[in-house]
């Protein structure tokens, strides 16, 4: 009796020694493998957006850093997601905030754009007798209100009347970066704009339309103002809504054939059917030549301002002779506000003109983006950073050729919370649900949050070209987690990627990285 009671306690332990054994092993192939990068995956609201608009999950590249700190300490970083990340991508106009952060960094945030004016005359009895030269360096915000503020200047020397002609110093760039060139043939589109020394009004003439409000008739107004120009609405309204609305349209630039160019007269002539439901579009067109908008831009400036001309000026590009003397020189905007709209717009000549800035102030003129590119390359340097895939062809992501990887991206939005000019850059991206070119994004999903007294936010800079999205920035998570974000889709189905990126910001917003939250 008593020598059993051992044994057979010994006999029920290794009994149950062996089924716990079968259970774990048989549980452990149950369990799904766990990969050997965790971090190597797709959550699975973009997996299945993915799938659903045939985009391949190869054809991806996503980085998420978790960013905690920042100045005045030095801000932490830690990889919660990478996907593809190290592989080399087009990042469209997410390109811009390597280009813009580069600048506020190098240029600082007040720097200022200079225009000269010089005259080889003299002022006499409030007319200046000579010829004005207006001598460039690339001011990206030459727009009608700063050039109003140009002429008020030109009125404080005492000068009412002008008896000259214009003349136009770009020597500040190197030729072959103000051709007109495009990657997809559409020269008269506005973000095909070259760079320019001396570009006004991004060199586009925006007409306002709409159906008037006091008659069944269409409204016709335009932006900047031109000395010599006409416009004959030969438009019809027809009942339609205003989606399409350009279908019907018809534009066209006439000219009266004079014997230069830039003081001709011109008559823009809109006929077609325009929809009664339309209450206001813009139609933007780049319909003329540099030097024709400028000349006739300053030569209506000048009237608007109530100066007068001795005769209609010429326009014509030239050097400043050396024998000219220094009129005024005038300072456009601050290069931070000047990065709000590059960023919150994604404007492109913008961001090209930040880029030639750059070689022009460090490596002397005339400016080139191979010289733009060394500098952005030394301050990638400077900060620790090596980036051996990119590849910068003007700075602003309009390119079949412009090259970065989502880590690296990412990496340049994880530096900018070190710097001085962390908070402007910040504050340049566009903001999910409320301005520029994410106005209209992640409405559903920040509606959620509408109880919460912090709410989360996306500062997203978008980019797009045929077969190409990207989203770059910072997501703030409900919990108050700061997120940088990259993610570039490169493939023909590109365009229907949107909602995958959506998916991704929204997750983010949720704090799906968080190990409580499912993947």
């Amino acid at each position: 009796m008593y020598t059993q009671a051992p044994i057979t306690r010994r006999y029920y332990f290794l009994a149950a020694l062996v089924i716990y054994c079968l259970w774990s092993i048989g549980a452990a192939e149950a369990e799904p493998k766990v990969p050997e990068n965790t971090l190597q995956y797709l959550p699975k609201s973009v997996a299945a957006s993915l799938e659903k608009n045939q985009i391949p999950k190869d054809a991806i590249s996503i980085s998420v850093t978790e960013i905690q700190g920042g100045r005045p300490s030095k801000a932490i970083s830690k990889t919660e997601l990478d996907w593809r990340a190290k592989e080399p991508m087009n990042p469209a106009s997410t390109m811009k905030l390597l280009t813009t952060l580069t600048g506020l960094d190098v240029l600082g945030p007040e720097y200022r754009w200079r225009t000269k004016l010089f005259t080889d005359g003299a002022i006499k009895q409030g007319t200046l007798k000579g010829n004005i030269y207006l001598q460039g360096t690339g001011d990206p915000k030459l727009i009608p209100e700063e050039l109003a503020k140009m002429m008020k200047a030109i009125q404080n020397l005492g000068i009412q009347k002008i008896d000259g002609d214009l003349y136009f110093d770009r020597s500040a760039y190197a030729p072959s970066v103000m051709e007109h060139n495009t990657i997809d043939g559409e020269s008269l589109r506005a973000y095909n704009v070259p760079p320019d020394p001396l570009l006004y009004a991004f060199r586009t003439l925006s007409f306002q339309l709409g159906k008037s409000r006091t008659a069944d008739f269409i409204d016709i107004d335009y932006t900047p103002k031109l000395s010599q120009l006409k416009v004959i609405n030969q438009m019809q309204l027809i009942d339609r809504a205003c989606d399409n609305w350009k279908s019907n349209l018809r534009f066209n630039l006439d000219s009266d054939g004079g014997t230069d160019s830039t003081n001709q007269t011109l008559t823009a002539v809109f006929s077609g059917g325009f929809p009664s439901a339309c209450k206001g579009v813009n139609y933007n067109v780049v319909a003329m030549d540099a030097n024709t908008f400028l000349t006739q831009g300053f030569a209506a400036a000048w009237e608007l301002a109530g100066g007068s001309w001795a005769q209609a000026p010429i326009g014509r590009s030239e050097s400043v002779p050396l024998a000219a003397r220094l009129l005024l020189q005038f300072e456009g905007i601050k290069l931070a506000d000047d990065v709000l709209d590059i960023n919150k717009f994604s404007n492109n000549v913008m961001a090209r003109q930040l880029l030639l800035t750059l070689a022009l102030e460090k490596m002397g003129k005339p400016a080139t983006t191979e010289n733009g590119n060394t500098v952005i390359q030394s301050w990638l340097k400077e900060q620790g950073l090596e980036f051996p895939e990119l590849v910068i062809e003007n700075g602003s992501g309009l390119s079949r050729t412009e090259s970065i990887s989502a880590e690296n991206l990412n990496q340049v939005l994880v530096t900018a919370r070190n710097l001085s000019v962390g908070d402007i850059f910040y504050n340049s991206l566009p903001i999910a649900g409320t301005d520029g070119t994410m106005r209209n994004r992640l409405m559903s999903h920040l509606r959620k949050f509408l109880h919460l007294k912090k709410k989360p936010e996306a500062r997203i800079k978008t980019g797009s070209l045929a077969d190409v999205r990207a989203i770059s920035g910072y997501v703030m998570s409900k919990s108050g987690k700061m997120y940088a974000v990259t993610s570039f889709i490169n493939h023909p189905n590109a365009r229907k990627g949107l909602e995958a990126h959506d998916q991704l910001l929204a997750w983010l917003l949720e704090d799906g990285p968080d190990p409580k939250q499912a993947r």
